[in-house]
């Protein structure tokens, strides 16, 4: 059995670049109380270790106690929510990935005339709550571009027409091109759709097209490693979303030639490693060495995402 690791499986700059600011944070609190304000990223087995060390999580700005670090979580939060953490007796590190707070901002401009945001997301999700939170005029949110055709969009009313980071981006251009090309509606379309999601979500569906199964790896809780599991799946493969190797089915495995593995944006590389052992170990007769390129144990390394 060939076992194949999609190159951009695991962290993307954002993830990477809030973990190392709270990873920098712990160790110079000095007993200093750290709080994020929600989950910092949709992996149970990250937040599990950072609670081993003390890191809280409040639900609401009134649940940090004064003189705690604030941390905002790297899907970022609502204006209103950072206005009252500013407000109050707490220090602020703001681990909002690099990407949710430019389309955080572009939102704000855009819609700061009256316009009215449509946004391409999933409602209850903490990114998409921030996001419209800076929507000037209201907003719509919408999952599919069969909701977005139920809207009652208006003649003559401007729109600005937006995406949660991790969105699909093929989807939301088809969308995009659909509105700009209705001569009875004035839209502005911003292309928020993060890179790094763009790049995953092609690269597996490629694998998944060279495989006979597909397994992808990370929080059961993490929309990005969803669609990922949604675009194997539209691919016609066969496939399996897990949060760790404990939960692969070996046994209904062994019968795959070739199995792609890739993993969300915010999966560690230490669960991908796990889940890529166990595959491999399957079909090894006892005592063989493990080999080949790449990292360790021959595990090619992943690419950390631009």
């Amino acid at each position: 059995m060939e076992v194949i690791l999609a190159r951009t499986a695991g962290f993307c700059m954002g993830v990477d670049l809030a973990l190392r600011r709270l990873d920098k944070l712990v160790a110079a609190a000095e007993g200093r109380p750290i709080h994020i304000l929600g989950p910092i990223i949709h992996n149970p087995q990250v937040l599990a270790k950072y609670a081993e060390q003390g890191v809280r999580i409040a639900a609401v700005p009134a649940e940090i106690p004064d003189g705690a670090y604030a941390v905002i979580r790297a899907h970022g939060i609502t204006r209103e929510a950072e206005q009252e953490l500013r407000a109050r007796n707490v220090i602020i590190k703001d681990a909002t990935c690099p990407r949710v707070k430019k389309a955080q901002l572009l939102i704000a401009r855009h819609t700061a005339g009256g316009e009215v945001l449509l946004l391409y997301g999933e409602a209850d999700h903490p990114e998409v709550r921030g996001l419209v939170s800076y929507a000037g005029n209201g907003h719509h949110v919408f999952g599919s571009g069969e909701e977005l055709a139920r809207l009652p969009l208006l003649p003559g009313t401007p729109y600005v027409l937006a995406a949660q980071t991790t969105q699909d981006r093929a989807a939301f251009e088809a969308m995009a091109a659909g509105m700009e090309g209705d001569p009875a509606l004035e839209v502005v379309v911003l292309h928020t759709i993060c890179d790094a999601t763009r790049l995953r979500q092609t690269e597996t569906s490629q694998l998944a097209g060279q495989v006979d199964f597909m397994v992808v790896v990370g929080g059961l809780n993490s929309g990005n490693t969803r669609r990922l599991a949604q675009v194997a799946i539209e691919r016609g493969t066969p496939s399996v979303h897990v949060e760790t190797a404990a939960d692969l089915d070996l046994a209904s495995l062994r019968g795959h030639g070739r199995i792609g593995v890739t993993a969300g944006a915010s999966t560690p590389r230490a669960l991908i490693d796990e889940v890529l052992r166990a595959l491999e170990c399957m079909e090894r007769p006892a005592g063989a060495r493990e080999k080949g390129p790449g990292g360790p144990d021959g595990v090619p390394e992943a690419d950390p995402g631009p």
